[in-house]
């Protein structure tokens, strides 16, 4: 395989254009992944987040050359998964999704605070959180929705 060679929600793949390319810009031009949001391009609002070997960023921030062997994960490929499945109840048990912009992003970093801390507090939620950015000020629904899945996907994490 030619190109810069990297797993994308599970399937490796090689991009063939330059390793300076946006992630961002590669993962909703090229791969068609609309969960990625283009939000402030700077690295500040948390719309393009995804998790990268496990750990979250901001898809605006990360030239294609720094994938190259790593594992990007979308909410495309998290949900199909069973913590997706038990996230994804949870917000919508408790009304956490209201234009819904920013929750890709809140997911993956739901899930990223969840692999290292199956059991957070409220405060390790609000700071887990804290990069991304809710338009509508949803964010006490969002935190009790991570804490609810928390406690509901009990052994998942």
């Amino acid at each position: 395989m030619n190109g810069l060679c990297f797993w994308l929600n599970g399937k490796e793949l090689c991009y063939d254009g330059s390793a300076g390319d946006r992630l961002l810009d590669v993962l909703r031009d090229k791969y068609d992944l609309k969960s990625v949001k283009c939000g402030c391009k700077e690295g500040e609002c948390g719309a393009c987040a995804v998790l990268i070997d496990g750990v979250l960023m901001n898809a605006c921030c990360v030239a294609m050359g720094a994938v190259e062997g790593h594992e990007v994960l979308t909410v495309e490929g998290y949900r199909e998964t069973e913590r997706f499945k038990v996230l994804s109840k949870a917000f919508a048990d408790l009304s956490a999704v209201q234009c819904g912009f920013c929750i890709p992003g809140m997911v993956l970093a739901a899930e990223a605070l969840l692999r290292v801390k199956p059991h957070p507090t409220e405060e390790e939620v609000r700071r887990a959180l804290s990069g991304n950015i809710c338009r509508c000020t949803g964010y006490n629904a969002i935190v009790n929705a991570v804490l609810n899945a928390a406690k509901e996907g009990d052994g998942l994490w």
